[in-house]
């Protein structure tokens, strides 16, 4: 395990499926060691076994960013497997609430997505953020949607929207907290994904995930308190 140490470590919430899933294989195959976090432990430990199949690189671990008891024991178990943390990537997220109004939508689900989505990213990066310090390039990469621009809104889902419109304030109010300490914090927005990809509808998973892979990256000095995507800014 000493020799995993000496490799920079990647936290990925939400990183059993879809465009998560990409994410850990691409940071992998940079040369990280990948914490492939999933809700379900036995679902992280078959798509690790799927992009790793000798557990070299990529390491499941179970991962409720809802759970505040949950999120305190990987600050736990994350210092004593490696030591080190270099990347946060914040992934998980609910899916967006397409059928729904603000001006009618019953509050619960939107109490899920601010929960999830946002104070998910929040109670991870908290519980993580003393590791990242020590890292000599320490990023923070919070998985946003161009469904929580405040410019573009016009209406429509709200629970995910609003959420995401949050995550987005949480970056640009990190990214100034911590940029004196080298910590670059900016928000990604993948894009429409889907498995079939253009043929399918929308981006393929590895673009998406090339978004967020982008912005783990960066070189120091870098920029931070950035929304984009492909690396090109997005209107907040």
């Amino acid at each position: 395990m000493a020799a995993r140490s000496q490799l920079p470590v990647a936290v990925v919430t939400g990183g059993n499926r879809g465009i998560g899933l990409e994410i850990c294989r691409q940071l992998g195959a940079l040369g990280y060691a990948v914490v492939l976090g999933s809700r379900d432990l036995r679902r992280g430990e078959l798509a690790a076994k799927e992009i790793d199949p000798e557990g070299e690189r990529i390491t499941p671990c179970h991962i409720e960013v809802d759970n505040s008891v949950n999120v305190a024991a990987l600050g736990g178990w994350v210092r004593e497997r490696f030591g080190r943390v270099d990347a946060i990537v914040n992934n998980a997220s609910t899916q967006p609430d397409q059928w729904a109004i603000a001006g009618n939508t019953d509050l619960s689900p939107v109490a899920e997505a601010l929960d999830i989505n946002l104070f998910g990213a929040w109670r991870v990066t908290q519980m993580l953020l003393p590791l990242l310090r020590s890292s000599p390039r320490p990023r923070v990469v919070n998985v946003s949607s161009e469904g929580g621009s405040i410019t573009l809104m016009s209406g429509g889902r709200p629970a995910y929207s609003v959420s995401k419109a949050a995550l987005n304030a949480l970056t640009r109010l990190l990214a100034a907290e911590l940029y004196r300490d080298g910590i670059l914090v900016n928000a990604v927005c993948p894009g429409w994904t889907s498995d079939g990809g253009s043929q399918g509808g929308g981006r393929s998973y590895a673009q998406g995930a090339a978004s967020v892979v982008w912005a783990v990256t960066l070189p120091n000095g870098g920029p931070t308190g950035t929304f984009t995507r492909d690396g090109r800014e997005l209107p907040w």
